[in-house]
Formats: C-alpha cells, structure tokens, sequence
C-alpha cells in the first residue's frame, strides 16, 4: 500500500475513503518492520497492539474535527511518549516515562498516531547518525553516507516514507544535517517555540524541538500548530502574532545575507561551490538581494559550543552514568564530554561575555536583512571516513550549523539540488528569532516546483512597513522618529493616482494630510520605511490627530500601512495636491 503521505494529501485520501487510519498505519508498520534492519531507524517500533489505542481513539471522530487526523509521526528517542522506553540510544539510561513529551500530547490531541520511537547518536551528541548502540544509520539514497544526525531515524522515517514527519532535537544542527542529507525540509525553530517539556537535555538552555517534513508548507502547518507555550518549560516562549500562521505566504522583494568567500568551506567539495551558487541564483531569480554578510562571528560563536563550557551542559544529563558505569556510555562520546569536569564557573561566565558581545556583532550584520543564506554542510562525508577521524568530520558537519541556538536564530534547512552521485544536497536560510514562519515562506518559494501556485497572501517577518507622505520623510523633521526606532528607507515611490494632499492648519511642524477621494486623486510622492514590529505600536501612539495610520494604495497596486487623514482635519487646511508631494510643496 503506498500513499503520497503529504498532510494535504494524506487528508484527501482520508476524505475520499481511499483508506483509513488503520489501514494506513498498520501498512507503514510493517514497511518499517522490514526497513529497519537495514537502516537501523527504530530503536522502538510500536506493536499492533501498542498502536491501537490511538487508533481506537480517532473511531467516531469526523475528520475535520482534527488537523492531523490519521497523520502517523515518528519520534526522536530522547522525546516522551507515555508507557514506551526513552533511551537517549544508551540502554541503561532508559526509563518508561508515565506522560508523553509537551509537543507529543499537542500533536496526539490533533489526532496524529505516533509510529515508534528512532534512533539517534547517544544523547544527541553527534550530527551523522553512526553514534548508537541500535546501529548506525546510513543515507536514505546512498548507503555507504551517513544519514546525517543526531536526528537520524527521524529524518530516515520521512525520507523512507514510513511516517508524515517526525520529531527531531537541534542543539547543534541535529534537525538540520540529517534533513539536508536525505532531501528534507528541517525545521529549528526560533529556541522556546516548541516546547521541550518531557524532553531529555542536550543542552538544555540551547535545545529545540524540530520537525522533519517533505516541504515547507507542511512544516508551516505544523508550526502554527504546536507553537504555544507551555507551563510545564520554563524555556518556553509565547510566539508573537506577526509570527503565526498567517504570516506564511509569498515573499515580496527581499535582501538576503550571503556569507563573504573567504568565511564559505566546502572542505575540499568541487561541487559545493557550485551548488550554493546555484540557490543564490534561485533566490535571486524569487526577487532577492544577495548582500555580502561577515560570517566570521557566527563562526567564532560556533566553536564555544564544543570548545567552551557548554560541553559542560551536556555533561549534566550523561556524566554521573559516565562516572558509574564508563562502558555504558560510547567511547566517542565520552571522548566529546571528557573535559567537561574541569570547566571552571570563570570559564564560563568568559565564555558567556564572549558570546554576548559576538551576539551584538551577528545581530547588527542582520539588521535590513530579511534572511541570510547558506551552505546546510560544506560536504557529505562517508561512513568510512567518520570510522576513520570521527570528531573531525562531525566537526565538519556542524560548520554552518553550531552557532544557531547559541545566537538565538530561527533556521531552515531546505533541498535546493542533487550532487552528482545523487546525494541530495540543501542550503539553510536563518534570521532573527521569531521570524520562523518568514523563513518557510522563503524556503516554500525556493522549493515550489515552476507553475505550481503560490501563497495567495504576502509573508510576514518581524518587520512591519509604513508608507510616509509628509515630516516623516528622509531628512525632514520628523523623521527622526523612525530612525529612532530602528527603521530604513525600502523605496521612494508614489501611490495610486486616487488621493489628494493638502497642508493641514497648524504647525511648528508642518504636516500634510493625504486623503483617499473618489474623483479628482493624483498620484503622490511617498517613501516606504521598514521598522521592527515591536516598534510600531510606540509610534501609533504618538500620532497627533487628525492623523493615524490606515491603508495606502502604491502605484503598483500594493496596499500598505501608512498615514491618512480623518476628514474633520481638513478645516482651514489647503489643498496642494497640484504639487504632487510634500517635498515639492516645501521647495515651491
């Protein structure tokens, strides 16, 4: 029985009786069954008998009552799910938890059926998927490559077409590597997004939740759906409106960050460069700016992951196991924590300072960006050569990845083409924190096939746009007020030739008032100015009447946030609309 097991349609073979849960999931258990000895992507594959209670309980159930009624999920091996062992891929670390994971409870209440539980490198330490005591995981396309980890029988349960998507952790790149490597979309969403209540730590201040899935769209769908917070994490974060899921749509003209050349390794890859200056090409051809970003200090921040004290972090969860019982934990791993007892609290407080100030540096480079964009990994790497120099080439692996949580980033991973063995090969966008969804909505354009449809709305960061017309314009006197508050200029432009302008009674400062009419308009002078969102609330407010903020009308048709006038503001107030602009009235 083989199904296109995408959510929309999976959701429409449901609909029309093609098949039903339990027919589905008990088919994909047994493919999986006869997957795993060769991949190695369960540690725990739920018997019949274990499935049936989630089965039983969609019975009765009218399909659009659920969002993801039917849809089967694995789940990452260091996430909850009540009565089934969590083992961390360590076997005497294991304990049967008595309730399920935050986002496993959320997404079990929308009706997905959980599949089993996958393999990972031990307690998530690792991004190839060869660290376990169940076995190490090969690519989905080509066996004699990784699958890419921590995340590895998650990203092996989509890519192999046992589940829908899966649960995943990134720490390090953990959501992102295994994705790039099996032709995937891997979500890490903005940290506290998603909750890791019921969670085993890697590093429990930098740990995320991510989600595996064919495309962007589907992990925009299940975004909107699980980002709450939650009380039982105390990492958990609210997610702000401009960031839920509506703000998924079709990205309007955009400046994206690409790293300089000399921060780009593609360790000794031909085809690296070559690939990355394709989807640059791609991005380019959706409308974007390519704008030449500094990586060296997201780089420097990368290596206090592994380098610093944060190893420390992870010595936490394994270490007393470690003192207790050594040969329970693997030797590599206990290689990669073998310092962590002697870093000192001055160590990491340095280590701390560091990280803020390299935090200022990367989060000024992205200010006017909307995204940057870059190599997932700089290249796949073999089996052979992880047995042979394993900490070197995980290292390698996390080149473009280590620096994202601890700088507090939303990432992607999407598929952007094929190497020429086959290997699926895939770009990152990253950007601020909470701007997860406009980063899907980019990769979502990236991975639309031509002619397919697009958004029917426009997507939205955390930036909101404000047409101006009069004091607020470049250099007048007014203006002041949004740089203030961190805006740029985005473009000088007019709007639609159906408005009037007109010098409003008063001043010091003198303002005009821009009117919408339905005979008589012409086409005004107006700047369009980009500010942070959280911003905008504090300049509203301090708008003298008659003037406030409504929709505008540009020329090209686009409607956008900017100053009106109310109609009473009009008394003693003169129509200049023959000048076509404030600055030209100014300089009559």
């Amino acid at each position: 029985m083989n199904f296109n097991l995408q959510l929309d349609a999976l959701r429409s073979a449901y609909r029309d009786g093609q098949v039903t849960p339990r027919q589905l999931l008990l088919s994909l258990r047994d493919k999986a069954a006869a997957l795993n000895p060769d991949y190695h992507l369960f540690i725990h594959l739920l018997s019949v008998e274990e499935l049936e209670p989630y089965l039983a309980a969609l019975d009765g159930r009218d399909l659009d009552s659920l969002p993801l009624y039917g849809v089967p999920f694995a789940i990452k091996d260091n996430i909850d799910l009540a009565g089934i062992p969590t083992t961390a891929a360590c076997p005497a670390f294991a304990y049967v938890p008595e309730h399920s994971a935050t986002i496993v409870e959320q997404l079990l209440a929308l009706g997905a059926i959980p599949l089993g539980k996958t393999n990972l490198d031990q307690f998530a330490t690792g991004l190839n998927g060869s660290r376990s005591p169940y076995g190490a995981c090969p690519n989905s396309v080509l066996p004699e490559y990784p699958s890419g980890g921590s995340s590895a029988g998650s990203s092996l349960a989509v890519a192999l077409g046992v589940a829908s998507f899966s649960l995943g952790t990134d720490t390090a790149g953990s959501g992102r590597v295994p994705a790039a490597l099996n032709n995937l979309v891997g979500l890490k969403a903005t940290k506290g997004l998603i909750s890791t209540g019921g969670v085993v730590p890697a590093c429990r201040t930098l740990d995320c939740v991510t989600t595996f899935t064919a495309t962007a769209r589907e992990a925009s769908q299940l975004l909107a759906l699980t980002a709450r917070l939650d009380p039982r994490d105390a990492y958990s974060r609210s997610n702000p409106l401009w960031n839920d899921g509506l703000a998924f749509g079709a990205p309007r003209p955009f400046r994206f960050g690409v790293p300089r050349a000399q921060d780009l390794e593609f360790f000794g890859c031909p085809e690296g460069p070559l690939l990355f200056g394709d989807a640059i090409d791609q991005l380019k051809a959706l409308g974007g700016e390519a704008v030449e970003l500094d990586l060296s200090p997201f780089l420097e921040a990368a290596q206090l992951l592994y380098a610093g004290p944060w190893v420390a972090e992870r010595y936490s969860v394994a270490g007393e196991l470690m003192e207790q019982n050594p040969p329970a934990v693997l030797p590599v791993i206990r290689a990669v924590l073998a310092k962590a007892p002697a870093v000192t609290g001055v160590q990491t407080f340095r280590a701390q300072y560091r990280l803020q100030e390299l935090k200022a540096l990367c989060d000024r480079a992205l200010e006017g960006l909307d995204c940057v964009l870059t190599p997932t990994i700089g290249r796949p790497v073999t089996l052979a050569e992880l047995t042979a120099e394993p900490v070197l080439r995980n290292s390698e692996l996390g080149y473009y990845t280590n620096f994202m949580n601890l700088l507090d980033y939303a990432a992607v991973a999407v598929p952007s083409g094929f190497m020429g063995n086959g290997l699926p090969w895939g770009v990152t966008l990253f950007g601020r924190a909470f701007t997860d969804q406009y980063l899907l909505s980019v990769a979502d354009a990236l991975q639309r096939q031509p002619g397919s449809p697009a958004p029917a709305t426009v997507a939205r960061n955390d930036r909101a746009r404000l047409v101006v017309c009069g004091a607020h314009l470049e250099g007048l006197a007014l203006n002041w007020q949004l740089k203030q508050r961190g805006a740029r200029l985005v473009e000088t432009t007019f709007s639609s030739p159906d408005y009037q302008l007109y010098a409003l009674a008063g001043g010091p400062p003198f303002r005009p008032g821009m009117v919408r009419v339905k005979d008589g308009g012409v086409a005004i002078a107006v700047e369009v100015w980009e500010l942070p969102s959280s911003e905008l609330g504090s300049f509203l407010t301090a708008i003298p009447a008659p003037l406030g903020l409504g929709k505008v009308q540009l020329a090209d048709g686009r409607w956008e946030s900017g100053f009106i006038c109310e109609g009473y503001g009009l008394e003693g107030a003169v129509d200049i609309s023959r000048f076509g602009g404030w600055r030209a009235y100014l300089a009559k």
